[in-house]
């Protein structure tokens, strides 16, 4: 059986593959819903809001984690779902600030230690009008997280090795007004990870896995 990666060899590994330009929109393309309305794989419409969110990554009990936060039910668009911790850009701010910002207010990230490795592709939601930027940082320690009670129902604390799984990628169905959806996710600790996060969580594990698509 192969040795687990440590911390600093996913992250060696994350920083040579995000220091690559190209773009790898068909893994999105890969985990999105079908049919998709209103979103092609790699394009962003002019008018699109921006947002950030953050794929933190450290250690625990022997493994590599990330957090993922199921919204609580209060919260209005995507209430309920699991997602990356995020939100919309602040006036004048960075991509990279507003994703540690808006991760500080969701789960309560500790200030110090972080360490910011790059971006992953942007991605366009629909539905929000958003255009998505993932941004992939690393602490050395397991932090404390504290959920935001107005906005968080749950922190998710899941072993990279559980994304790589090939069992935890399933398909389904949903349903949107009349129309049939086919739906791949992600199940992670007894959660149905869809959409955009699956999408983000589909090309972050194309990169762990040394395999980027052109």
């Amino acid at each position: 059986m192969a040795a687990t990666p440590t911390l600093y060899q996913i992250e060696a590994q994350l920083r040579a593959a995000l220091e690559s330009p190209t773009p790898r929109h068909e893994t999105h393309a890969a985990l999105a819903p079908r049919p998709r309305s209103g979103w092609q794989a790699g394009f962003i419409p002019r008018g699109a809001r921006t947002a950030a969110v953050l794929v933190l990554l450290f250690p625990a009990r022997c493994h590599v984690h990330f957090v993922l936060t199921r919204r609580a039910r209060t919260v209005g668009q995507h209430a309920g779902q699991v997602s990356l911790p995020g939100g919309a850009l602040d006036e004048g701010e960075s991509i990279e600030s507003a994703a540690i910002r808006e991760a500080r207010e969701e789960i309560g990230l500790p200030g110090n230690g972080l360490r910011v490795l790059g971006r992953l592709s942007p991605l366009y939601i629909p539905v929000s009008n958003f255009a998505l930027h993932p941004v992939v940082a690393v602490l050395d320690q397991h932090p404390v997280l504290v959920p935001a009670a107005t906005e968080v129902a749950r922190i998710l604390e899941v072993q990279i090795r559980e994304l790589q799984d090939p069992t935890s990628l399933k398909h389904g169905w949903r349903w949107r007004n009349e129309e049939k959806i086919a739906v791949p996710y992600f199940e992670l600790q007894g959660e149905r990870v869809w959409g955009a996060t699956a999408m983000v969580l589909g090309e972050f594990l194309c990169l762990l896995q040394g395999n980027q698509t052109d």
